[in-house]
């Protein structure tokens, strides 16, 4: 299946609820009055794209519907997409690999599906021809490291790990060396899953960083934070809580086939003005996307 057949059966749950509400929507008022914008903006609220951002999508919406005497429900449709993909657009959905070598930082709380996050993504870049290394410095689970170690096989990437328990930042450092001397185009680095509230892992983070900032002060980095979609609205909260520890550039949504809460997506975008640069639609190693605005809001609408 090509991107856009594999968004539209990952995201058919989302695609169901936005399309039964708005059926309804229409269905149950005959004209595009206030009663159906109300009803419009408590549709978008209840499908997790958040309160102030559906609040900003339906008074956009209002003034277009005004301004271009838009009576339609396809009109309606239509501008409706153009509203949510004018949010996505507001940010650069590119993941910049520019230098070689380029790093890319992996970042998220445990059970987002972050180790198998990283597997799909090196995948995608070793099937473009790049040279990739995987650096396993999530050290406080040995239960990481091993499903990461498949992963990296999976995908044809070389893997960098050492003993359960070991300085995550050491294993930073040896994996900057390795990736220099196997001449390779990426390196990937897995984190320990971490929460806002535990100190000593945001410090294990930030030494991370420090490794990555000294050794590779010249390469492109991406900072990516994985999100599980199902979570809805509790993921725009990791998202404020992950950017005070780190330069978020973009992030990783998974699970989505699994939910009718796609919305987030738009909502996240708004509030904290980051990109979704990857889309989860699947089990399968090919099932990570990178994401594409016009496809997503013709999809779910």
């Amino acid at each position: 299946m090509g991107f856009f057949d594999k968004l539209k059966s990952g995201l058919s749950k989302t695609k169901s609820s936005f399309d039964e509400q708005i059926n309804k929507a229409f269905s149950t008022f005959r004209k595009v009055d206030e009663d159906f914008l109300d009803e419009l903006e408590e549709l978008l609220i209840m499908s997790d794209i958040g309160m102030d951002t559906s609040v900003k999508i339906i008074d956009n919406l209002r003034t277009k519907i005004k301004l271009k005497n838009v009576k339609d429900e396809e009109e309606v449709k239509e501008l409706l997409r153009e509203e949510m993909k004018t949010i996505l657009d507001e940010v650069d959905q590119d993941l910049h690999l520019d230098t070689k070598p380029s790093v890319i930082l992996v970042v998220g709380v445990n059970g987002v599906g972050k180790t198998t996050s990283i597997g799909k993504i090196a995948n995608r870049l070793v099937k473009d021809g790049k040279k990739v290394v995987v650096a396993a410095a999530d050290t406080f689970r040995a239960a990481a490291v091993e499903q990461l170690e498949i992963w990296a096989k999976r995908s044809g990437s070389d893997i960098v790990k050492r003993d359960e328990g070991v300085d995550p930042a050491s294993v930073v450092y040896d994996a900057i060396k390795i990736t220099r001397e196997k001449n390779a185009d990426v390196l990937i680095v897995d984190t320990a899953g971490r929460l806002h509230n535990k100190k000593y892992l945001m410090d294990e983070l930030n030494k991370i960083q420090k490794v990555i900032k000294k050794e590779m002060p010249e390469a492109s980095k991406e900072v990516l934070l994985v999100i599980d979609g199902t979570t809805g609205q509790n993921a725009i909260s990791q998202v404020k809580a992950f950017k005070q520890e780190a330069d978020i550039t973009g992030l990783v949504l998974t699970k989505l086939d699994g939910t009718a809460k796609g919305g987030v997506v738009i909502g996240i975008t708004q509030e904290n003005k980051i990109p979704v640069k990857f889309i989860g639609v699947g089990e399968q190693i090919d099932d990570m996307e990178k994401f594409n605005s016009d496809d997503f809001v013709k999809v779910i609408i």
